[in-house]
């Protein structure tokens, strides 16, 4: 059999049934094999029946009087006995007919399932039976649980993955045999076999460990190749002039941290060499990456070169534009600001291109616009991308097309993400950490609610609006399900609108408006037209409204610890005290997860603690990132990661030819398109 080979090929797989395994993303017998199960449960351990113990149980023994009846419309039971050479138990199965007529009454059988009192007496319910034989697959073993789909149970996956094993010639081994005795890893076909159905439980550790292993060096290995073939491109060197860096921060109305001092220079360091710069600036919510951005834009600028920054969405460009302005003004520049975003007029629109193209322009900031095929850049130095992760890999490749070089580019993000998390996406970036606040800023007062404390807090609320705060309320949903009442941003908007805050002005924003429809609710409230913002979390990244000091978020539990970190950093922009007010869902005492949001204001360890409870997915949702899907490799395991990044860094200085390895430069070429710039 050929791993190629379409999953409907397979015996036993109908037309249905490969339905089913397609909606699980399951096509060809490699897929299957590569569906690894989500969980094991234990029935290695197989005992005599009168050393049975209430819990899941595995005995061998013969089965007699096996019988089958309805006990009333639409239940059917069958009733059995298991019998060894200890004692007899009872079996029961409900709704499957054929049991009965299946069971041999001279056949031995291992048979696993709950054995407990049931109608006060002991038995196994719904057991698993095979014949003993050597190789059991669903009873006298670990048994692997996989994803199921409707009418797709873990037997039939476990059937069929045992027929493709059984069929297929030795799996081809994807890593470097030097590899495999330098790092201890089992082989490949054994690591699959094992994985699927265990041996032993250290040896299923062994097999997760190796599987684990080439998915990080698969990835590693990719950015790697990324960062050396951006070492052979050429870049234009923008000199560091001490003076200008000095004259700049010494008119800050405020004290730059030692993080920012340090980020900066390393930026310099990067930017006076023609190698082009590759810097991914990651800071805290106001920990000042915009200062950081400004200095590094100022030095190119200086030597005539354009700057592009390219930010998610209109609102937060403008605010970019605006900040970089006042910030760019005081030594001579902000003239050389010019924002570009697609709700600009015609008129406008062409103005601003037109002093671009002439090189009037120096500092360019704007949305997707900035790709536009028209647009004509005079000399582009330096580009700024804001939430990278928010832009496709073709859409930042064209602005980049646009230089006729490769120029230098430094990545924004505010998103806190883990350390081992960060090198295993961004292995091709240089990282900086803004890991401090600026001095004097206020913490926001942050504080779990239950349900019941309800009407209270919105009298509290009330009192702060009366003071001219504002509000933000941010809702997991858009529109009203069954199931999650109360937490759509339209019913959140109709109560508060109609009723709670009935004598407030209350304006909704989410995702599904027009664009021009949520530029204006935002500029609104900026303006103060709106005491509450009824939104989703399009209002999580970069929305600066300085007089926002409230922060009330609904159905916590469905937001990851980062995600609410991301929401709170809405407010506390201002001298202003401010507070989050986090809803739980109900009266429950709340988790220890949600717990560490009243403490801690560490985005960093917040993003930790996410990693290691839900996965990387709870950090970075929103990630375009095809890199995420790994399907056995645990993002918190440091000591393997910096295993499989040495690994990958040795086979490249080692000058191993990739080609060699079929299955490992087919993965290697998928992961090198799908992460970051090249």
């Amino acid at each position: 059999m050929d791993l190629s080979t379409s999953i409907s090929e397979l015996k036993g797989v109908g037309v249905e049934t490969a339905k089913m395994l397609d909606s699980l993303g399951i096509r060809t017998s490699a897929d299957l094999i590569n569906n690894f199960p989500r969980r094991y449960d234990d029935y290695s351990q197989v005992l005599p029946i009168a050393k049975l113990k209430p819990g899941q149980v595995t005995i061998e023994a013969k089965i007699s009087q096996a019988k089958g009846r309805y006990v009333r419309r639409g239940l059917h039971i069958t009733e059995a006995i298991a019998t060894d050479s200890s004692a007899s138990v009872r079996l029961v199965w409900f709704n499957q007919p054929y049991r009965a007529a299946a069971i041999k009454a001279d056949q031995a059988y291992f048979i696993a399932g709950d054995y407990g009192l049931h109608r006060g007496r002991f038995t196994i319910n719904n057991p698993s039976v095979e014949q003993v034989s050597n190789f059991p697959i669903n009873t006298a073993r670990i048994i692997p649980i996989y994803h199921e789909a409707k009418g797709l149970k873990s037997f039939t996956t476990r059937k069929l993955i045992r027929e493709v094993l059984s069929q297929t010639k030795q799996l081809p081994e994807h890593l470097p045999g030097w590899l495999l005795v330098e790092h201890k890893l089992m082989p490949f076909h054994k690591a699959v076999l094992e994985v699927h159905f265990p041996s032993s439980s250290p040896v299923l550790d062994k097999a997760r460990r190796r599987l684990a292993f080439e998915e990080i060096f698969e990835l590693t290995l990719a950015a790697l190749l990324n960062k050396y073939e951006l070492y052979k491109e050429k870049s234009l060197a923008i000199p560091f002039k001490e003076s200008l860096a000095k004259s700049f921060v010494a008119k800050l109305p405020f004290k730059l941290t030692d993080a920012q001092r340090k980020a900066t220079w390393r930026i310099y360091q990067d930017m006076v060499k023609t190698q082009p710069m590759n810097r991914l600036l990651e800071g805290d919510v106001g920990s000042g990456k915009t200062v950081v951005a400004a200095m590094a834009a100022l030095m190119a600028m200086e030597e005539q070169f354009q700057v592009a920054l390219m930010a998610p969405t209109e609102i937060l460009a403008r605010q970019h534009a605006e900040t970089l302005y006042n910030l760019l003004a005081s030594v001579g520049y902000g003239h050389h600001v010019a924002l570009l975003i697609g709700s600009l007029k015609p008129k406008a629109k062409d103005q601003v291109q037109a002093k671009i193209r002439a090189g009037e322009v120096k500092f360019m900031i704007g949305t997707h616009a900035l790709i536009a095929e028209k647009l004509d850049m005079h000399k582009l130095g330096l580009i700024i991308v804001d939430e990278q992760h928010r832009f496709g890999v073709e859409q930042r490749k064209k602005l980049q097309a646009k230089a006729g070089h490769m120029p230098h580019v430094l990545h924004l993000s505010a998103t806190p993400i883990p350390r081992s998390l960060a090198l295993t996406l961004y292995g091709e970036l240089d990282i900086s950490i803004l890991d401090e606040l600026p001095p004097g800023r206020l913490v926001v007062k942050t504080k779990l609610c239950s349900p019941n404390s309800r009407a209270g807090l919105y009298e509290r609320l009330d009192k702060l609006l009366e003071s001219g705060r504002q509000m933000f309320v941010v809702c997991p949903l858009i529109k009203e399900a069954d199931f999650k009442k109360g937490l759509s941003a339209e019913a959140v908007f109709e109560k508060l609108s109609n009723h709670d805050f009935k004598h407030r002005s209350v304006a909704l924003l989410h995702g599904r408006m027009k664009a021009a429809d949520k530029e204006k609710v935002m500029q609104d409230f900026i303006k103060k037209k709106y005491d509450i913002l009824v939104s989703t979390t399009v209002i999580e990244v970069g929305v600066d409204v300085p007089n926002a000091t409230i922060m009330l978020i609904e159905g916590a539990e469905r937001f990851g610890l980062a995600q609410l970190h991301q929401l709170r950093g809405r407010v506390g922009r201002s001298a202003h005290q401010s507070y989050c007010f986090i809803m739980l869902s109900d009266s429950r005492a709340p988790s220890q997860r949600l717990r560490a949001l009243e403490t801690l204001t560490d985005g960093f360890k917040l993003a930790e603690i996410d990693l290691r409870q839900r996965g990387p997915g709870a950090i970075y949702g929103t990630l375009q990132h095809g890199a995420l899907d790994l399907r056995v490799a645990n993002l918190s395991d440091t000591k393997l990661i910096a295993a499989a990044r040495n690994a990958a860094q040795k086979f490249i200085e080692a000058g191993e030819d990739i080609k060699k390895y079929k299955h490992l430069a087919y993965r290697v070429k998928q992961l090198r398109a799908i992460t970051n710039l090249n």
